[in-house]
């Protein structure tokens, strides 16, 4: 796999081409019709699709939670030719957490994760992690019959504008990062210092291994906001404290993955309050990372959730 990639990044250097040029790839054309829709090109050179679970309509403590918020599936590739590295998240129901798992299990994939990100759901949701090796168009083929036995919207659904009724700038300002709007919500995909490895290959933000911190409006000037911080064995316990010290409510705590290094570990949270106080929680924490703290408007793996 090492071999691989590298030599797709040495293509990359030496032909200078674009991620638009990348996504034209035939290999990832026959991987959009193996997902049934079309991905995008990440940074990392990671081709990602997403499945928003438009179809539930989720609240918790009596807020509606927009797709973008909490309820995105995605897959990501990474590799060239017929060699490719995936992973998942999966959002699913109870009753559809079986049928998915065995859907994979039987061609071939790794189930590296099944657990909560939020509680009080209503409808309770699950996320399935989720990880394979080898041709991503069979990858792909074998996702997307896996994702067939779940209720997930498959066809491509267009993209909406929808109100974000809450102050952009600053949220910036209060966490010290740059943010985007996404579906109703404002998203922020912080990356970690160090670089990540799993199976072998680097694991690139856009694969699931950056912060990701997505809030919405939840009325009368408060905000809800869920994600989750992606930490190292000493960082948990004092985001843990900065988190709860600041009124957010702390989910899960659980891995990803099997063998990534450094070890990872994922913490999930909730709040609901007003948006500057949130703000000023989630920077506590992130101020006991060990994260980029420059951020663009390029924010990989933006969209997490």
């Amino acid at each position: 796999m090492m071999r691989h990639i590298g030599a797709l990044v040495a293509v990359i250097a030496a032909t200078g081409l674009s991620t638009a040029a990348l996504a034209a790839d035939p290999a990832w054309k026959a991987v959009d019709e193996a997902m049934g829709r079309a991905g995008a090109m990440q940074p990392g050179v990671v081709y990602k699709f997403s499945f928003p679970r438009s179809d539930l309509k989720v609240t918790v403590d009596g807020v509606a939670v927009k797709p973008a918020l909490a309820l995105g599936s995605w897959v990501a590739f990474k590799g060239e030719g017929g060699h490719a590295m995936a992973m998942g998240d999966l959002v699913l129901t109870e009753d559809e957490v079986a049928p998915v798992m065995k859907s994979l299990v039987q061609d071939g994939l790794q189930v590296t994760a099944v657990h909560n990100h939020i509680l009080r759901a209503s409808p309770s949701t699950l996320y399935m992690h989720i990880a394979g090796m080898g041709d991503p168009t069979k990858l792909a083929q074998a996702i997307h019959g896996a994702l067939g036995k779940s209720k997930t919207p498959m066809e491509a659904i267009p993209a909406s504008e929808q109100p974000l009724d809450l102050d952009a700038a600053a949220l910036d300002a209060a966490l010290g990062q740059k943010g985007k709007a996404a579906g109703g919500t404002y998203q922020f995909s912080i990356p970690r210092t160090e670089t990540v490895q799993d199976m072998g290959a680097p694991v690139p933000p856009a694969m699931g291994t950056a912060i990701a911190i997505n809030l919405q409006s939840a009325g009368s000037g408060k905000a809800a906001t869920t994600g989750d911080f992606v930490l190292t064995a000493e960082e948990v316990n004092p985001v843990v404290q900065a988190l709860v010290t600041n009124g957010i409510e702390v989910t899960a705590l659980h891995t990803h993955m099997l063998a990534e290094e450094p070890r990872l570990y994922f913490m999930h949270f909730w709040g609901v309050d007003d948006p500057a106080k949130l703000g000023s929680g989630l920077r506590a924490a992130l101020d006991k990372v060990n994260i980029a703290r420059s951020q663009t408007s390029e924010l990989p793996g933006a969209g997490k959730q």
